[in-house]
This record gives C-alpha cells, structure tokens and sequence, in this order.
C-alpha cells in the first residue's frame, strides 16, 4: 500500500538512496531538511519538502503531520553539534533535554522517536527500502582472511563492541593486535586517517585493518554503521587492506561498486557477525 514516508535527511548519499528506494516501492517521500546539511538533489525525490534549524522539533512534526506521514525514517549525517550549546532548540526541545538520563546520541535519537509518537508518527528502520544493501555474512570480496588476520579480527571486534557499548564510537583501527586509534566526535573517515598518520610516524610499513561494528542491541531506526566507496579510499590514502564489517547491521552503498571499488584497491571487504566468525 503506498504511503507518504517522512524522512529527516542529513548529508551525504544515504538520504538519496533511501528516497529512490521508498519511491521505487511505490512510495511518497515528504523531507525534513537542514540549510548546509541536506543534500539539495533530495529535493528532486520530495514529494513536499522543507528546512529547519537544527534543535527545532515542533515544527517539522506538525510539517510532517500536515503532509500526511505516518512513518518516518531519519538518513544522512548530521555534523556533531554539541546539545551543551551550539543550537537553538524549541520549547518542545527544551522540554525533551531536561528530560535526558544522559547527554548521548542514543538518548537524545530515542527521546525524539518517543516525542514523534506522542503525535501518531512511527520512526521506521533506517534500513526501510534499503535491505538489499546490509552486509550479507562472509567474504564480500578480496583474499580469505589468513589465520593471523582472523586472530587480529577478532581482537578488533572486541575493542570496537567494547567503545560502541559506550555509545563513544563503532569503528577501531589496527596493525595485527596493536589499535592504532578509536573512533570518538570525528567519524570514521578521520578515524582511519588518523590511524594511517601515526602509523607513519611510527615507521611501519605493514598493512592497516579497520573493524566497524553496530552497538550491541543495535536501535536500527538511527544511527547505523554504514560504509561505501569513500571509506574505500579513506582506507587506500591510510594504508588500510581489510575491512570488517558487522553483517545484517551495516548498510553497504551501491554494493556493486562498492565490490568492483574494493577490488581495485587490493582491499578485502569481510561481514562477521559475531567474535565466533573468525573462529
């Protein structure tokens, strides 16, 4: 049956995919967007859109309720403004963050889900349209991981559960059992790169691997690990050859070119999903 999908678009390529994909379904997409955030080709695939500040609640829900969305999905990035200052929230909002148990992103994405709902709005997976792309389990591409790279893997994986439970970030960076870095604020992309600096300073000439999990008991409504053919030639730049991925959790943009990408890279792409998959 086709419906008028909400969708909170942030940067980057997600949004775009994830409106071609409702569309696709049959599908109308009404979008909420941010002035030097939002992608401006989203407005190509909206049916009815338009721009808030960032810390407005109030009015992109009764946008929303007006145009006639009954599920929402929120995509993209949103760069990390701090909630301690630097936006200029509603009475709505005001409201909302005096009512956080704690000031990180989960809380902040969960009480808004909540907020939502209170008006008839249902916050969907942000995997809605897209399932096709979540890492399938194994070999994406590449050489099979040799026993010392399953061994460094799963030591990765450890680390990166252990700072994703934290709710700090979901991707470490490492040389056999040695983390080069961890992810925090800076996403990622600098993550890798800061990873591939230090190891130059350093001197090492070995080969870098990046493990990017999902927070245990993953809310696939916001906030999903996601990889595509930028964090290819993220990794490239960093001296980085493999990358793990959580399987089912993580989205994989354009899988395809994503695969042909890896593949002239000399990078192996591997989906696990648990510590076990290295076994």
């Amino acid at each position: 049956m086709a419906e008028r999908i909400g969708l909170i678009c942030g940067a980057g390529e997600f949004p775009i995919l994830l409106a071609k994909g409702a569309i696709k379904a049959g599908h109308e997409v009404i979008t909420i967007g941010f002035k030097g955030i939002t992608p401006p080709e989203i407005e190509k695939y909206s049916s009815a859109i338009e721009y808030f500040r960032l810390g407005k609640i109030d009015a992109p829900i009764k946008f929303l309720k007006k145009n006639g969305a009954g599920k929402v999905v929120m995509a993209g990035s949103v760069p990390h403004v701090s909630i301690f200052g630097g936006i200029m929230p509603d009475f709505r909002a005001i409201k909302l963050l005096a009512s956080l148990k704690d000031k990180k992103a989960n809380s902040l994405l969960g009480s808004i889900a909540e907020e939502m709902k209170k008006d008839g709005l249902e916050l969907i997976s942000s995997a809605a349209f897209l399932e096709d792309m979540l890492a399938k389990e194994g070999l994406i591409c590449g050489k099979a991981l040799t026993e010392e790279e399953k061994d460094a893997a799963a030591y990765g994986w450890k680390a990166a559960k252990a700072i994703a439970a934290l709710d700090i970030g979901l991707t470490v960076v490492l040389r056999e059992k040695v983390v080069y870095a961890a992810e925090g604020q800076e996403g990622t992309d600098k993550c890798i790169l800061r990873a591939g600096e230090l190891m130059r300073q350093s001197g090492d000439k070995g080969k870098l691997m990046v493990v990017k999990v999902a927070r245990p008991n993953q809310d696939m409504r916001f906030d999903l690990p996601v990889a595509g053919i930028p964090t290819l030639k993220t990794m490239e730049q960093a001296g980085a050859s493999i990358l793990v991925l959580e399987a089912q959790k993580t989205l994989i943009f354009n899988p395809e070119a994503f695969a042909e990408e890896a593949k002239k890279a000399g990078i192996t792409v591997f989906a696990a999903t648990g510590e076990y998959s290295f076994k």
